[in-house]
C-alpha cells in the first residue's frame, strides 16, 4: 500500500513539476524470489505486453494487448528505446513495472510525427511475458 501510495505521489509531482530528468521505475505487481527462476537480462529475447501512454495528458499511443500479441525482442541492444533496455532488465516472467521514461530515454526531442510529440516524456505499464537466456 505504501508503494502505491509513493508511485502515486512521485507520478503526480512529476506531472507538476514538469519533464522527467532519469527513469523512474515503479513495481506493480512482485514475483517472490523464490518463484522467480530467471530473470531478464541482457541479451535475452523477451517477450513483454505493454501500455504506452504520454505522461502529461494520459494519452494512450500504443498496446500490445489490444493487438493480442506481446512484442519480441534482444534485451539490452537497441532494439527498442534505451527507457525500455533499462527497465524491463531484471524483471522476472510475470512481473509488471510502471516505466516512467524522460524523452531523452524515448523518442527525444523528433518524437514519433502524428503519434508521439517532440520531446514527450512517456510512462509504459509493462508486463514480462517469456524470457529465453542468452546462454
Amino acid at each position: 500500500m505504501l508503494f502505491n501510495i509513493y508511485l502515486f505521489f512521485t507520478f503526480f509531482s512529476t506531472i507538476l513539476a514538469g519533464s522527467l530528468s532519469d527513469l523512474e521505475i515503479g513495481i506493480t505487481k512482485r514475483i517472490p524470489v523464490e518463484e522467480c527462476s530467471v530473470k531478464a537480462m541482457p541479451g535475452d529475447r523477451v517477450e513483454v505486453h505493454y501500455t504506452g501512454s504520454l505522461l502529461e495528458s494520459g494519452t494512450v499511443f500504443d498496446s500490445s494487448y489490444s493487438r493480442g500479441s506481446p512484442i519480441a525482442f534482444e534485451l539490452g541492444v537497441g532494439r527498442v528505446i534505451k527507457g525500455w533496455d533499462q527497465g524491463v532488465a531484471g524483471m522476472c516472467i510475470g512481473e509488471k513495472r510502471k516505466l516512467q521514461i524522460p524523452s531523452s530515454l524515448a523518442y527525444g526531442e523528433r518524437g514519433i510525427p502524428g503519434v508521439i510529440p517532440p520531446s514527450a516524456d512517456l510512462v509504459f505499464d509493462v508486463e514480462l511475458v517469456n524470457v529465453k537466456s542468452a546462454a
